[in-house]
């Protein structure tokens, strides 16, 4: 059995540790701060493979002397994502693979640091966006010759939104806060550059329904690094429904709120509901040059709620759950493959939908009948049929 430790037993962790304890294949040590909210995980699993703790991940004494008592083959962090450099540092010092779902483009920079040197794998931004998008927009990039356009686009939406966000908490509000409050990065012109968040703003169709797309901070994750110098274009935005940029932009901007973050948070989770009738959208469209040709290929899917060791989970949880998981199997089961700091491109899509986690992602979408992923309205065995390049 792999023994893994997961610090949080919120929306996120709890599912992580399910999947994993559920395979039989893990030895699953869930952690919250409170003791009772990582027992209440095990109570709904009863499986002798998974157990629970109370730990304080910011005691960074207290998470240390833990590791040292049980060691692990990986810590996975499915914390705030300002815990995260302390979670890594005390992973690095137990010899331990590390994975968080941090959206935070300062934490990764620290994580990489951290990573340098390290005999085990360091793997930040694991999840939905930055995550799995970066996977996925990577399968379609290998299939250029020459790169003009990259284009991420992901949504967690409510089914029936029907207030005036026409949005639901379906994720951490801090993480959101933070994500529509902090610079953004993208390639313009061939460079660098920082823009701003809640700009950007465009407007998107995908089958038939009408959202809208703006920037937000750190779901290009390292793609931007990696083929920066190729691409003319490349960004990430946050895909919503109309609207909903317009009344994000008065509370952050026109009445300070992105300066009081704890205040903004405290409207959000007192206004807003969450739910579990979610939808995920993860939108690719890379355009540039197959065999002197000026093409367009697109990833799209839809993932909605799914039913899990007989519980219903919403679709950002399965998906957040789902990228980390499928990440983590990867790289314990190919011992030595990956090590120092991984990005998340470095994992192939074909890998990820056919490991038994990252199967949550090609069941709601991405692929036709026969389970052939599907680029740009052909299989995979049509283009080498047609002679596109991979």
């Amino acid at each position: 059995m792999h023994k893994v430790l997961i610090l949080g037993a919120g929306k996120i962790g709890s599912l992580i540790s399910g999947l994993l304890a559920e395979t039989g294949d893990y030895d699953v040590h869930v952690a919250d701060v409170s003791a009772d909210v990582a027992r209440s995980v095990v109570d709904a699993h009863r499986l002798d493979n998974l157990q629970a703790h109370g730990i304080d991940a910011r005691d960074r004494a207290a998470l240390a002397a833990h590791l040292r008592a049980h060691p692990v083959e990986a810590v996975i962090s499915s914390l705030p994502f300002y815990c995260n450099v302390g979670v890594a540092e005390a992973a690095k010092a137990a010899g331990a693979h590390y994975f968080d779902l941090t959206e935070d483009v300062a934490v990764t920079r620290a994580v990489r640091r951290l990573a340098d040197g390290a005999d085990t794998a360091f793997v930040p931004q694991c999840g939905l966006a930055p995550g799995f998008i970066s996977i996925a927009a990577n399968e379609l990039i290998k299939h250029f010759d020459e790169l003009r356009s990259v284009k991420l686009r992901v949504g967690a939406l409510p089914q029936h939104p029907n207030n005036v966000l026409k949005y639901s908490l379906t994720w951490s509000t801090e993480g959101l806060i933070n994500e529509y409050g902090n610079p953004c990065e993208a390639i313009t012109d061939g460079r660098a550059v920082e823009v701003a968040p809640l700009e950007g703003l465009e407007e998107i169709e995908i089958d038939g329904t009408a959202y809208e797309a703006f920037n937000t901070s750190g779901g290009l994750g390292s793609l931007g690094e990696t083929y920066g110098q190729r691409a003319e274009s490349m960004d990430y935005k946050t895909i919503r429904y109309p609207g909903h940029c317009a009344q994000m932009r008065l509370l952050m901007n026109d009445l300070k709120l992105n300066q009081d973050r704890g205040t903004l948070k405290r409207i959000l989770e007192n206004a807003v509901p969450q739910t579990l009738q979610d939808v995920v959208i993860v939108y690719v469209a890379v355009t540039g040059r197959q065999g002197g040709e000026l093409r367009e290929e697109n990833y799209v899917s839809k993932i909605y709620p799914q039913l899990i060791a007989g519980r219903l989970w919403s679709a950002i949880q399965v998906t957040t759950a789902a990228g980390v998981t499928a990440v983590v199997d990867l790289v314990l089961r190919t011992p030595g493959r990956y090590r120092g700091f991984v990005r998340q491109e470095d994992f192939s899509l074909v890998d990820v939908l056919d490991n038994r986690f990252g199967r949550h992602y090609a069941n709601g979408g991405g692929k036709d009948i026969s389970g052939r992923m599907v680029v740009a309205g052909q299989t995979g065995q049509q283009r080498a049929a047609n002679g596109s390049q991979s």
